[in-house]
């Protein structure tokens, strides 16, 4: 049973990277791949911060998580 969750998990995976590839025709350069690949581990970064401070409760932590929040959404705005 968990053998076939995992492989519908990936046949999931594998749908979505083909729909947001991009045309077979349109080469990136390796800059562009080098961005594209920061700003989403920047964004996936955001998300678990994001997570995380919902659930916080220590004040300490939440200033931590809020100021790391801040550094993310800086680096993606830089990168935009």
């Amino acid at each position: 049973m968990a053998r076939g969750w995992e492989s519908k998990a990936v046949e999931e995976q594998q749908a979505e990277a083909s729909a947001t590839s991009d045309s077979p025709g349109e080469r990136l350069t390796p800059e562009q791949v080098a961005k594209q690949k920061q700003q989403q581990g920047l964004l996936l970064s955001r998300k678990r911060v994001l997570k995380q401070l919902q659930a916080a409760q220590n004040p300490f932590y939440r200033k931590m998580l809020e100021t790391a929040l801040g550094d993310l959404d800086a680096r993606l705005a830089r990168l935009g």
